[in-house]
């Protein structure tokens, strides 16, 4: 990565990237695509890439994955098109590639296609990435659709409230493509700093054990990111979760961070 591009923003791990099949090397940064199936996200993807992409399956996966490539303001952006999926709880394969490639691939940004028509259904994925990661943009997408249906949304509002920016687009007619473009260059570069909302349960007794199972991770792990969520995934029983722990994915991931962030701290 173009470090000197790339000075005040979040550093994506691409050793880790390499172990979930993504190429860094001539790339600035990786977006990854997110989506329920039927938002348009394809068509976003393609809006994006034009023509410079590519089709292959992810490691050890038969789910087949879409990459491709745009420049921006003399930087140059790799975007992983991720399997379209109601949920990131990996209770199927294409739930599990998501979630792991945004919770350990660690994208620069994640963006998600949400359908303007049929908003609160995909309000649901939004929520869930938003537990994960702190650098996302929401596109919705068939805004042209919403307003033939007499749909009106409140974008700066809803960006408000989820703490991250939201485009309304119609990629088909490149409507808002522009405005998406920017913000993606926002927030991969840091000039744009997300606070995305994080849902907290009514439960006393369920956050408090949330806070618990969270300070054993941090102790574990030192500078980890998403310890709530991880925590709250432990608590369910999540089996993936689980063996990632058991296995050397958390391992591996946290090492490589903090010998990136050490060699950051140390240049400047």
């Amino acid at each position: 990565m173009n470090m000197q591009n790339c000075e005040n923003c979040p550093v994506h791990n691409k050793s880790q990237l390499k172990r979930l099949g993504v190429n860094m090397d001539n790339w600035d940064y990786v977006i990854a695509l997110a989506g329920n199936p039927n938002t348009g996200k394809s068509t976003v993807f393609n809006s994006l890439t034009g023509l410079r992409q590519h089709t292959g399956n992810w490691p050890g996966k038969t789910v087949t994955r879409a990459e491709g490539g745009f420049e921006y303001n003399d930087r140059r952006y790799k975007i992983v098109d991720l399997p379209g999926t109601y949920s990131l709880l990996s209770t199927s394969t294409d739930e599990e590639v998501a979630r792991n490639f945004i919770l350990f691939g660690q994208p620069d940004v994640t963006v998600v296609v949400a359908d303007a028509t049929r908003l609160e259904r995909n309000l649901n994925l939004v929520l869930q990435v938003l537990e994960i990661t702190d650098r996302a943009v929401l596109c919705l997408n068939l805004i042209d659709e919403a307003r033939r249906h007499d749909i009106k949304i409140d974008d700066r509002l809803l960006s408000k409230e989820l703490g991250i920016p939201v485009i309304p687009a119609s990629a088909r007619q490149r409507e808002g493509i522009p405005q998406l473009l920017e913000k993606i260059d926002e927030v991969a570069s840091g000039n744009y700093l997300c606070k995305p909302y994080r849902i907290k349960s009514r439960s006393t007794k369920l956050e408090k054990s949330i806070e618990r199972v969270s300070d054993l991770i941090v102790k574990k792990y030192p500078g980890i990111r998403n310890p709530r969520w991880l925590a709250l995934r432990l608590l369910e029983g999540d089996q993936h979760i689980e063996n990632a722990f058991i296995n050397d994915e958390l391992d591996f991931l946290i090492k490589e961070n903090l010998a990136i962030e050490t060699a950051e701290i140390s240049e400047e």
